[in-house]
């Protein structure tokens, strides 16, 4: 069966397209008409290549009370997404091939979009069986590593990357550790400590060395360096002035994005995240945003009860998957985001960093991942209405313009809102 796709319309070229899907690729592009087995009416509406999220949470297995591939999966092809990227920290880690294996058994049972997976670093021994599973990056968690170990995982990484079939490319999570359990133990002194204190537990400073040692630790050992969300202003023109000389590169979340510390004042510990929102002078804002971006999600769900534990036991996370697209197309229709920068942001550049090939373009003999977006569309994020287990998110009843409202896998129509 193939499926054609008619009223296509594309950001940067004018009239409306037909596009023809056979056997999961892009068969063919037009604007005459092309008759199939099956025809999709989008509207003119923009279609977009499948959006691709970096950096999820989907928290299976182990913790499927506060997600699952299943409901992850559909609350990414709520959200638009097409293609998304799992983290290691499931329980137990995934960081052993035994653990890959089953992880990949898992996803393939239950999502109902494209995924790749993170792994944990380990030993060079069980990195190297790992590699044999294809995992798309290894992830370091540097807050939770001391210097003397970092230097260890890096080098094991770098040797992996020279006896292996491994790409070369790590995911960093930039906190320095000393300085955060430092500044921790501090603010615990206090007489009462509010929400806000957890950013000032966690400060610009400790991004920015933990930052600057991931990029020294990346050149020395000749890997692919990806600092994933990325929230301070120095530790962006770090990563920029490094990007000139190494393959550098990072990605931006929405929280961080549009909020700064001042919101935890709004929404407490449901704001809690890792990295913290920044204060107002060292945080990335909308404006940082141009065609080398990339947007990554974090999206990280918890329970009510997970971040309902106080300024220090809340878990830190926040489910972005349903909420980024509008977001941002919010800033187009506000005139601070440029439209032409949305399938890079979204799509390109991620599967340019990650080495996925047949995805980020609309092109002939490329895989069939779309995702359809009005740019006129208006509501109000509910949470009631997302697909997600996590019952929270900052972002419940702000107004968007802009919405995802339709999402194709692999020629399958997997979400449909026209």
């Amino acid at each position: 069966m193939d499926l054609i796709i008619k009223n296509c319309k594309f950001i940067d070229e004018t009239g409306e397209f037909y596009i023809k899907v056979e056997n999961e690729k892009i068969a063919d592009i037009s604007k005459n008409p092309i008759k199939g087995d099956e025809t999709i009416d989008i509207k003119n509406n923009y279609i977009l290549p499948g959006f691709i999220d970096p950096h999820i949470h989907f928290r299976d297995p182990g913790l499927t009370q506060k997600e699952d591939f299943k409901t992850g999966s559909m609350s990414a092809a709520n959200g638009g997404f097409t293609t998304v990227i799992d983290m290691p920290n499931t329980l137990p880690k995934t960081n052993t091939c035994k653990a890959l294996e089953e992880k990949i058994k898992i996803a393939q049972s239950k999502s109902i979009v494209n995924f790749e997976l993170q792994a944990g670093h380990n030993t060079l021994e069980e990195m190297e069986k790992m590699v044999e599973l294809n995992p798309i990056a290894f992830k370091i968690f540097m807050d939770l590593e001391s210097d003397e170990s970092l230097e260890e995982i890096f080098a094991n990484l770098g040797q992996l990357k020279n006896t292996t079939d491994y790409n070369g490319l790590v995911a960093v999570h930039c906190e320095k550790k000393a300085i955060v359990e430092e500044k921790t133990e501090e603010l615990k002194e206090k007489d009462e400590n509010t929400p806000i204190d957890y950013s000032y537990a966690r400060p610009a400073i400790s991004e920015d060395e933990s930052v600057s040692q991931a990029i020294e630790l990346a050149g020395k050992n000749n890997l692919k360096l990806h600092i994933c969300h990325l929230s301070s202003k120095k530790s962006l023109n770090l990563a920029e002035n490094a990007s000139k000389t190494q393959p550098v590169s990072w990605e931006f979340t929405p929280h961080h994005l549009l909020m700064d510390n001042t919101a935890y004042d709004t929404y407490g510990t449901f704001i809690k995240t890792n990295p913290p929102l920044r204060e107002k002078r060292d945080s990335i804002t909308i404006d940082d945003l141009n065609y080398t971006s990339i947007i990554g999600t974090d999206h990280a769900p918890h329970t009510l009860e997970d971040k309902s534990k106080g300024v220090w036991n809340s878990s830190p996370g926040i489910p972005n998957l349903e909420t980024v697209v509008p977001l941002i197309l919010t800033e187009v229709n506000k005139g601070n985001v440029d439209l032409k920068i949305i399938p890079k942001i979204f799509s390109e550049n991620a599967a340019k960093i990650y080495g996925l090939e047949n995805k980020g373009k609309i092109a002939i003999g490329m895989d069939a991942d779309f995702t359809v977006i009005d740019l006129k569309r208006e509501g109000k994020f509910n949470i009631d209405e997302f697909k997600t287990k996590a019952e929270y998110s900052p972002f419940d009843g702000w107004n968007y313009i802009g919405m995802p409202v339709m999402t194709i896998v692999n020629g399958k129509t997997v979400m449909n809102k026209i």
